[in-house]
């Protein structure tokens, strides 16, 4: 290599990588403090692209859980309702069929006939107030509440994942029944005749059957539907899961890696400098050929 004066070749040369490994090890101390190997689109433009959309149905995800948990509470909420309502009118058959036995007198089907008519009441009670976050699921009449109409879950992140709900036949068929089996169920003032005698109460029997078997079909979409959404939140847990894991290995600094390469970069820029100091000295010798 020829000695010049006006161009250190050398010189040049040490500082040209000296940059590179500067650029090098401000990255690799970017990557150590943020925790993130792609900080920038530069960093790796594909793979942050990637990692968006991977962000993107993750989060989506995650609010999908949170539907499908609200969804859950709001069936459970209404299953709890028909639950009790199970309880009554399996009270209410069991009177009426003690009423149907020709051993009761008058007095006798009359206080059945008051407590049955208390119940009564209190299926309206539970059709008119369930409610879920302050408004009203079931209605009087089965088909007033928010089950008046077909109910849609979005339980993922894109917008064919919806979970359709739609009870409103079965919900009036409910009202119908119970309307059906007492007086006082859709006017509370009134007394209820059907223990009046063992014929009407002996009736009454096969009423309150039909008015279970509704509100057991009813539960049973509930149930089905209930079930369906445990397995959709335990599925979307695991693709989330599964998500969040593909994105960590784009997006996610390798510490020991990085640490690895900082310290490299590190002792090449201290030799940089070093040997950056001797180029500096070549013009001088130069001078010494000139005497």
């Amino acid at each position: 290599m020829a000695l010049t004066i006006h161009t250190n070749y050398s010189s040049l040369l040490t500082q040209t990588n000296l940059n590179k490994t500067n650029n090098a090890l401000a990255v690799n101390q970017q990557r150590l403090g943020t925790g993130l190997r792609i900080n920038s689109s530069a960093d790796d433009a594909a793979g942050l692209q990637i990692a968006t959309r991977l962000g993107s149905q993750s989060k989506g995800m995650a609010v999908a859980l949170r539907n499908v948990s609200d969804a859950s509470s709001l069936l459970q909420t209404a299953d709890g309702a028909f639950g009790e309502m199970t309880d009554i009118l399996q009270r209410m058959k069991d009177i009426s069929t003690q009423a149907a036995n020709s051993t009761n007198g008058a007095d006798d089907r009359k206080s059945m006939q008051a407590e049955y008519d208390e119940l009564g009441k209190e299926l309206g009670n539970i059709m008119v107030n369930t409610s879920y976050a302050g408004e009203k699921l079931l209605g009087r009449t089965g088909g007033t509440g928010k089950f008046g109409a077909a109910m849609g879950f979005q339980i993922g992140a894109s917008k064919e994942e919806v979970l359709t709900l739609n009870v409103k036949t079965q919900s009036e068929a409910v009202g119908t029944a119970l309307g059906n089996v007492s007086a006082s169920y859709s006017a509370p003032a009134a007394a209820g005749a059907e223990l009046a005698t063992s014929g009407s109460a002996n009736t009454n029997i096969d009423k309150l059957t039909a008015a279970l078997d509704a509100v057991g079909k009813l539960r049973g979409q509930f149930g089905a539907s209930i079930n369906r959404l445990a397995h959709t939140a335990n599925n979307l847990s695991n693709m989330k899961d599964n998500t969040e894991m593909a994105r960590g290995r784009i997006m996610d600094a390798d510490f020991a890696s990085e640490s690895a390469m900082s310290s490299k970069n590190s002792m090449l820029m201290q030799s940089g400098i070093s040997m950056l100091k001797q180029t500096a000295q070549m013009p001088q010798m130069v001078m010494s050929l000139l005497g």
